[in-house]
Protein backbone atom coordinates (compact mmCIF):
# COMPACT_ATOMS: atom_id res chain seq x y z
CA UNK A 1 0.00 0.00 0.00
CA UNK A 2 2.80 2.32 1.35
CA UNK A 3 4.98 2.00 -2.55
CA UNK A 4 1.47 2.12 -4.38
CA UNK A 5 1.15 5.17 -2.58
CA UNK A 6 4.37 6.69 -3.76
CA UNK A 7 3.97 5.91 -7.38
CA UNK A 8 0.79 7.14 -7.46
CA UNK A 9 2.35 10.06 -5.62
CA UNK A 10 4.80 10.49 -8.61
CA UNK A 11 2.08 10.24 -11.14
CA UNK A 12 -0.28 12.95 -9.53
CA UNK A 13 2.83 15.16 -8.84
CA UNK A 14 3.69 15.03 -12.83
CA UNK A 15 0.17 15.76 -13.74
CA UNK A 16 -0.23 18.17 -11.14
CA UNK A 17 2.20 20.42 -12.36
CA UNK A 18 0.43 20.35 -16.14
CA UNK A 19 -2.85 21.56 -14.35
CA UNK A 20 -1.18 24.26 -11.94
CA UNK A 21 0.54 25.59 -15.47
CA UNK A 22 -3.66 25.77 -16.38
CA UNK A 23 -4.20 27.07 -12.99
CA UNK A 24 -1.92 29.89 -13.13
CA UNK A 25 -3.40 31.16 -16.17
CA UNK A 26 -6.62 31.02 -15.42
CA UNK A 27 -5.94 33.03 -12.33
CA UNK A 28 -5.01 35.92 -14.17
CA UNK A 29 -7.54 35.70 -17.01
CA UNK A 30 -10.57 34.99 -14.93
CA UNK A 31 -10.69 38.49 -13.23
CA UNK A 32 -9.76 40.34 -15.96
CA UNK A 33 -12.55 38.92 -18.61
CA UNK A 34 -10.41 36.81 -20.55
CA UNK A 35 -10.95 33.65 -22.73
CA UNK A 36 -9.26 30.66 -20.23
CA UNK A 37 -9.63 28.06 -22.62
CA UNK A 38 -9.97 28.83 -26.58
CA UNK A 39 -7.16 31.41 -26.36
CA UNK A 40 -3.74 30.77 -27.21
CA UNK A 41 -1.00 31.33 -24.67
CA UNK A 42 0.95 34.84 -25.12
CA UNK A 43 3.10 37.04 -23.58
CA UNK A 44 1.43 39.60 -21.41
CA UNK A 45 4.03 42.70 -22.60
CA UNK A 46 4.79 41.85 -26.67
CA UNK A 47 1.73 39.66 -26.96
CA UNK A 48 3.89 37.04 -28.98
CA UNK A 49 2.50 33.37 -29.15
CA UNK A 50 4.22 30.68 -27.18
CA UNK A 51 5.28 27.50 -27.96
CA UNK A 52 5.12 24.14 -26.98
CA UNK A 53 9.39 24.75 -25.70
CA UNK A 54 8.05 27.94 -23.73
CA UNK A 55 5.28 26.41 -21.94
CA UNK A 56 6.68 23.11 -20.12
CA UNK A 57 5.96 23.34 -16.11
CA UNK A 58 8.62 25.29 -14.35
CA UNK A 59 11.64 24.19 -16.57
CA UNK A 60 10.60 26.83 -19.42
CA UNK A 61 10.79 29.74 -16.51
CA UNK A 62 13.63 27.87 -15.00
CA UNK A 63 15.61 28.25 -18.60
CA UNK A 64 14.10 31.56 -19.53
CA UNK A 65 15.32 32.95 -16.17
CA UNK A 66 11.68 34.19 -15.52
CA UNK A 67 11.61 36.17 -18.97
CA UNK A 68 10.12 35.98 -22.09
CA UNK A 69 12.48 34.67 -24.91
CA UNK A 70 11.11 37.76 -27.27
CA UNK A 71 11.04 40.97 -25.50
CA UNK A 72 12.78 39.86 -22.02
CA UNK A 73 9.31 41.29 -20.27
CA UNK A 74 9.56 39.39 -16.73
CA UNK A 75 7.37 36.74 -15.54
CA UNK A 76 6.54 36.50 -12.48
CA UNK A 77 6.78 34.08 -10.05
CA UNK A 78 2.40 32.94 -10.32
CA UNK A 79 3.70 30.47 -12.70
CA UNK A 80 6.12 28.31 -11.21
CA UNK A 81 4.74 28.43 -7.63
CA UNK A 82 1.24 27.58 -9.29
CA UNK A 83 2.97 24.88 -10.83
CA UNK A 84 4.34 23.44 -7.78
CA UNK A 85 1.82 23.97 -5.95
CA UNK A 86 -0.14 21.63 -7.58
CA UNK A 87 2.12 19.07 -7.97
CA UNK A 88 2.41 19.24 -3.96
CA UNK A 89 -0.88 18.95 -3.53
CA UNK A 90 -1.48 16.30 -5.63
CA UNK A 91 1.17 13.83 -4.39
CA UNK A 92 -0.08 15.25 -0.54
CA UNK A 93 -3.40 13.67 -1.36
CA UNK A 94 -1.71 10.22 -2.96
CA UNK A 95 0.54 9.83 0.24
CA UNK A 96 -2.42 10.69 2.59
CA UNK A 97 -4.95 8.11 1.00
CA UNK A 98 -4.05 5.65 -1.85
CA UNK A 99 -6.09 5.10 -4.41
CA UNK A 100 -9.48 6.72 -5.87
CA UNK A 101 -9.86 8.99 -2.82
CA UNK A 102 -6.81 10.22 -3.37
CA UNK A 103 -7.10 11.49 -6.79
CA UNK A 104 -10.58 13.04 -5.87
CA UNK A 105 -8.43 14.70 -3.24
CA UNK A 106 -6.48 16.29 -5.92
CA UNK A 107 -8.70 17.29 -7.54
CA UNK A 108 -10.51 19.02 -4.39
CA UNK A 109 -7.10 20.60 -3.63
CA UNK A 110 -6.58 21.84 -7.11
CA UNK A 111 -10.10 23.80 -7.24
CA UNK A 112 -9.23 25.43 -3.79
CA UNK A 113 -5.99 26.08 -4.91
CA UNK A 114 -7.32 28.68 -7.62
CA UNK A 115 -10.22 29.75 -5.73
CA UNK A 116 -7.94 30.58 -2.59
CA UNK A 117 -5.67 32.76 -5.53
CA UNK A 118 -7.79 34.74 -6.81
CA UNK A 119 -9.65 35.47 -3.48
CA UNK A 120 -6.28 36.83 -2.00
CA UNK A 121 -5.63 38.48 -5.10
CA UNK A 122 -8.86 40.14 -6.22
CA UNK A 123 -11.17 39.78 -2.74
CA UNK A 124 -13.82 37.65 -5.25
CA UNK A 125 -15.23 34.57 -5.10
CA UNK A 126 -16.26 34.00 -8.89
CA UNK A 127 -19.75 31.59 -8.74
CA UNK A 128 -17.68 29.95 -12.18
CA UNK A 129 -15.53 28.66 -9.42
CA UNK A 130 -18.08 28.04 -6.73
CA UNK A 131 -20.61 26.17 -8.35
CA UNK A 132 -18.26 23.78 -10.01
CA UNK A 133 -16.92 23.02 -6.54
CA UNK A 134 -19.88 21.62 -5.10
CA UNK A 135 -20.85 20.15 -8.27
CA UNK A 136 -17.58 17.90 -8.22
CA UNK A 137 -18.03 17.29 -4.70
CA UNK A 138 -21.51 16.03 -5.23
CA UNK A 139 -21.31 14.10 -8.20
CA UNK A 140 -17.99 12.07 -6.88
CA UNK A 141 -20.06 10.97 -3.81
CA UNK A 142 -22.89 10.06 -5.97
CA UNK A 143 -20.41 8.11 -8.33
CA UNK A 144 -17.68 6.94 -5.95
CA UNK A 145 -18.64 7.19 -2.36
CA UNK A 146 -22.47 6.81 -2.50
CA UNK A 147 -22.26 5.62 1.47
CA UNK A 148 -21.35 9.70 1.94
CA UNK A 149 -23.96 11.34 -0.39
CA UNK A 150 -26.57 12.40 2.17
CA UNK A 151 -23.97 13.73 4.36
CA UNK A 152 -22.30 15.40 1.60
CA UNK A 153 -25.64 17.05 0.31
CA UNK A 154 -26.48 18.20 3.89
CA UNK A 155 -23.15 19.59 4.51
CA UNK A 156 -23.48 21.86 1.39
CA UNK A 157 -26.69 23.50 2.89
CA UNK A 158 -25.65 23.52 6.18
CA UNK A 159 -22.29 25.39 4.56
CA UNK A 160 -24.34 27.62 2.58
CA UNK A 161 -27.07 28.54 5.24
CA UNK A 162 -24.24 28.91 8.11
CA UNK A 163 -22.81 31.77 6.15
CA UNK A 164 -25.62 33.49 4.26
CA UNK A 165 -27.19 33.50 7.93
CA UNK A 166 -24.21 35.08 9.55
CA UNK A 167 -23.86 37.33 6.68
CA UNK A 168 -27.93 38.68 7.19
CA UNK A 169 -27.88 39.08 10.94
CA UNK A 170 -23.91 41.02 10.83
CA UNK A 171 -25.93 43.11 8.20
CA UNK A 172 -29.21 43.82 10.36
CA UNK A 173 -26.66 44.48 13.41
CA UNK A 174 -23.82 46.55 11.56
CA UNK A 175 -25.73 47.79 8.98
CA UNK A 176 -23.19 46.99 6.56
CA UNK A 177 -21.36 43.91 4.64
CA UNK A 178 -19.86 41.54 6.77
CA UNK A 179 -18.44 39.08 4.17
CA UNK A 180 -18.89 38.75 0.70
CA UNK A 181 -21.42 36.87 -1.30
CA UNK A 182 -19.57 34.44 -2.66
CA UNK A 183 -18.71 32.95 0.47
CA UNK A 184 -21.83 31.16 1.37
CA UNK A 185 -21.80 29.50 -2.19
CA UNK A 186 -17.63 28.44 -1.29
CA UNK A 187 -18.60 27.00 2.03
CA UNK A 188 -21.37 24.71 0.25
CA UNK A 189 -18.96 23.60 -1.90
CA UNK A 190 -16.71 23.05 0.68
CA UNK A 191 -19.63 20.75 2.33
CA UNK A 192 -20.37 19.00 -0.45
CA UNK A 193 -16.57 17.71 -0.39
CA UNK A 194 -15.97 17.04 3.35
CA UNK A 195 -19.71 16.83 4.63
CA UNK A 196 -21.52 18.51 7.03
CA UNK A 197 -19.29 17.18 10.00
CA UNK A 198 -15.65 18.44 8.78
CA UNK A 199 -17.76 22.04 8.34
CA UNK A 200 -16.77 22.96 11.69
CA UNK A 201 -13.51 22.08 11.83
CA UNK A 202 -13.13 23.80 8.42
CA UNK A 203 -14.66 27.13 9.82
CA UNK A 204 -12.37 26.84 12.93
CA UNK A 205 -9.43 26.63 10.87
CA UNK A 206 -10.30 29.12 8.77
CA UNK A 207 -11.23 31.91 11.76
CA UNK A 208 -7.76 31.00 13.11
CA UNK A 209 -5.72 31.80 10.08
CA UNK A 210 -7.43 34.97 9.64
CA UNK A 211 -6.76 36.07 13.41
CA UNK A 212 -3.52 34.82 12.91
CA UNK A 213 -3.07 37.83 9.78
CA UNK A 214 -4.45 40.39 11.77
CA UNK A 215 -2.10 39.63 14.53
CA UNK A 216 0.57 39.60 12.41
CA UNK A 217 0.07 42.96 10.61
CA UNK A 218 -0.75 44.35 14.74
CA UNK A 219 2.72 42.86 15.18
CA UNK A 220 4.30 44.35 12.42
CA UNK A 221 2.83 48.06 13.01
CA UNK A 222 -0.10 47.66 10.92
CA UNK A 223 -3.20 46.88 13.06
CA UNK A 224 -6.26 46.79 11.08
CA UNK A 225 -9.59 48.70 10.94
CA UNK A 226 -13.16 46.53 11.34
CA UNK A 227 -13.56 48.08 7.66
CA UNK A 228 -10.43 46.22 6.37
CA UNK A 229 -11.24 43.99 3.96
CA UNK A 230 -10.00 40.03 4.50
CA UNK A 231 -9.89 37.28 1.97
CA UNK A 232 -12.00 34.80 3.83
CA UNK A 233 -12.30 32.58 1.05
CA UNK A 234 -8.88 31.96 1.23
CA UNK A 235 -8.88 31.13 4.61
CA UNK A 236 -11.74 28.97 4.21
CA UNK A 237 -9.57 26.95 1.64
CA UNK A 238 -6.78 26.21 3.68
CA UNK A 239 -9.22 25.33 6.45
CA UNK A 240 -11.27 22.92 3.65
CA UNK A 241 -8.04 20.84 2.93
CA UNK A 242 -6.76 20.45 6.52
CA UNK A 243 -10.54 19.65 7.29
CA UNK A 244 -10.28 17.46 4.32
CA UNK A 245 -6.65 15.88 5.42
CA UNK A 246 -8.00 15.48 8.84
CA UNK A 247 -10.94 13.43 7.82
CA UNK A 248 -8.51 11.17 5.63
CA UNK A 249 -6.09 10.13 8.69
Amino acid sequence: MLEGGWVQAAWQGGLGLVVGSFLALASVRLPAGEPIVLARSRCRSCAKALGPHELVPVLSWMIQRGRCRTCAAPIGWRYPVMELSCAGLAAWAALATPGLPGALGALFAWQLLLIAAIDAEHYWLPDRLTLPLAITGLLAAALFEAHQALDRVVGAAAGFLALAGLAWGYRRLRGREGLGGGDPRLLAGIGAWVGWQGLPLTLLLASLAGLSLVLAARLWGRPMAGDDRLPFGAFLALGAWLSWLHATG
